[in-house]
């Protein structure tokens, strides 16, 4: 493949804003001058450290280490090669890249080719929509009160009956069998090739950039001998557990609400309920239960890293609508947000009951919300009598653990005195079997040893905190981190001088080392390159140094605390070069040509020291 000219993979970084690429997968805050945080897309985490710094176009984790530019951001999330993260902001941004070979843009493969084919497949679902054909599945929505503009909104389509007529369509577009059958959207039998979704109603599935990776669909044909809901299969781009229905139209909502609220649903009718009932922060899970993969999606859109948050979710009132719950409530350790469950008390799930009562039972079904930890008990506590003895023993022994998992040690004597009213028992023995169980879920993990995990190439990286807390050690650091920030804008020779001497630290000064080494500290993407030149194992430390919030007021305070340090580094060169010449002096002679020499360099030290401490 023609490799595309660096001039361009340089231009297309400069006008591809980062904090815009991530914050389509991370809920971004500010974290200090320059700098935004949000949670690590590449490892879980509690709180938040990973950092993206967009005025040096840098990303660094603080916990796992990651780090680097847009392209290999795209790379590590997207698992796309170099050309293709450079071909996909280029397409974003509206820019023409030229190859070395002087020729046009060639076809991309791979990864590229399946968001194609699903792009396509699912704008030909959505005009069969309109045919004669899909009467069925226009009554279908129209039945559940979905008419055109919703259909249209969510991206509905319809999959005519038939062997291969979508094969047919695609492959007319220049898409290869092999191409369509590695996107899920074709299989093979018997008879050959033929289109995996025939005579159905599609949903297209996005993921949360908005790329179509997948679809739903839903059988619409008496004689179809298939399941009722038929989904995409897993593929190099779609992943079920990973994946939420909706998550593209709701991350909005999600980041920008107060609190932050994520409602989960069972299925897509049900998200298009919620939605246009006004609840647009509904998802929902596709052919799969909700599970580890899709927490981890859901807190990095969410931010969740207070418990100020909450997650809703509705099931049917059925049994296995209860039995979901349970499987919801065992995950809810992995949230710091608050919990809760709502379940309409007819069963109905939100697309009927905005069919039969409205949008407004639909907003109302939220404020009917009940805290899973609540739910939970009140679930454990039916399996028992409790007009029995026996049986309170038993149920306490069974809700104690549920109340022992309570984070908040405000919220736990609460739903301790909840438990004993339930029970009709001495809330003091109530205490006290919490206590025990919590005990005996903490003596575990306190056995755990934890290991610093520096990857797998067995390297015992260098950190911030590493560091040892002197003065001089103190300089060196934050002047590095000035100097990565805020280098492009400070005076170049100053900076040049600034940083010409050896610093102290052996890590620090393999930073500066690299620094140093940079030609041109003003042109676009300067700091990266120096960060990543470095070497190991303190390539991590120029990472944390580049992303670090810069303690200053804002970004002109910055600016001046980064020169002033710039100048004490220059100052403290000078102030050695002066000692070794007052030791030098004495050992020479004065009248002697070294010793008028030396006092008269002595002098010149001394006056550019006055120099720069006026400055």
């Amino acid at each position: 493949m023609p490799r595309i000219l660096q001039a361009d993979v340089e231009e297309v970084k400069t006008r591809t804003n980062i904090a815009d690429i991530v914050g389509e997968r991370v809920a971004l805050k500010s974290a200090g001058v320059g700098s935004l945080k949000g949670l690590c897309p590449f490892h879980d985490e509690k709180s938040p450290s990973f950092h993206v710094r967009p005025q040096v176009g840098y990303y660094h984790c603080f916990g796992c280490g990651a780090s680097g530019d847009v392209y290999s951001f795209l790379r590590e999330m997207d698992h796309v090669s170099f050309t293709e993260a450079v071909e996909r902001l280029a397409a974003r941004v509206g820019y023409s890249l030229h190859y070395e070979d002087g020729g046009a843009a060639p076809e991309t493969s791979g990864r590229s080719r399946l968001y194609a084919a699903n792009t396509a497949a699912g704008e030909y679902f959505r005009s069969r929509l309109l045919s004669p054909e899909a009467e069925s599945a226009r009554r279908f929505l129209g039945e559940r009160g979905f008419d055109a503009g919703a259909a249209a909104h969510f991206g509905v389509g319809y999959a005519p009956r038939g062997w291969d007529n979508m094969l047919k369509a695609l492959t007319a577009q220049g898409f290869t069998r092999d191409e369509l059958t590695a996107a899920g959207l074709v299989s093979a039998g018997q008879r050959g090739v033929y289109d995996r979704f025939r005579g159905r109603v599609v949903w297209p599935i996005r993921d949360v950039t908005g790329q179509t990776i997948g679809f739903g669909a839903r059988k619409l044909f008496d004689d179809d001998q298939g399941p009722k809901y038929l989904n995409t299969p897993e593929t190099p781009i779609y992943k079920k557990a990973q994946v939420l229905y909706g998550l593209d139209l709701a991350k909005r909502d999600i980041s920008r609400g107060d609190p932050r609220r994520v409602v989960v649903v069972e299925g897509y009718t049900d998200v298009m309920a919620c939605h246009l009932a006004g609840v647009t922060t509904a998802i929902a899970t596709c052919g799969t239960a909700f599970g580890p993969e899709h927490i981890k999606v859901l807190r990095r859109v969410m931010g969740d890293d207070s418990a100020a948050g909450e997650v809703v979710f509705t099931f049917d009132g059925d049994e296995a609508g209860q039995k979901a719950a349970l499987r919801a409530f065992s995950e809810d350790s992995r949230f710091t947000a608050q919990t809760f469950v709502a379940v309409a008390p007819d069963g109905l799930d939100p697309c009927d009951m905005r069919l039969q009562r409205g949008d407004a039972a639909v907003r109302g079904l939220m404020d009917a919300k009940v805290p899973m930890f609540e739910f939970a008990i009140d679930r454990k506590l039916s399996g028992y009598d409790l007009a029995t003895v026996e049986g309170q023993v038993g149920a306490l022994r069974a809700a104690a653990p549920i109340v022992a998992e309570i984070r908040d040690e405000l919220l736990r004597p609460g739903y301790e005195r909840v438990l004993a009213r339930r029970l009709g028992m001495d809330p003091t023995a109530v205490h006290q079997q919490v206590q025990r169980a919590a005990r005996g879920e903490r003596e575990q993990p306190a056995q755990r040893q934890v290991q610093r995990d520096d990857g797998a190439d067995g390297i015992t990286r260098v950190r911030l905190a590493d560091l040892p807390r002197t003065p001089e050690v103190a300089l060196e650091r934050d002047a590095l981190m000035g100097v990565l920030q805020y280098g492009h804008r400070l005076d170049q020779d100053a900076l040049t001088r600034a940083l010409s001497e050896p610093f102290r630290h052996p890590a620090l000064e393999a930073v500066r080392d690299a620094v140093a080494s940079v030609a041109d500290r003003t042109r676009v993407g300067w700091a990266t390159a120096a960060a990543d030149a470095v070497r190991e194992p303190y390539r991590s430390l120029a990472g944390e140094l580049l992303m670090m919030p810069f303690p200053a007021r804002d970004d002109e305070g910055a600016l001046a605390s980064s020169a002033d340090l710039c100048r004490r580094l220059i100052l403290r060169s000078i102030e050695r070069e002066k000692q070794e010449l007052l030791g030098a002096v004495q050992r020479v002679p004065a009248d002697s040509d070294g010793g008028r020499a030396l006092r008269m360099r002595l002098r010149d030290v001394d006056a550019e020291r006055l120099r720069f401490a006026e400055s």
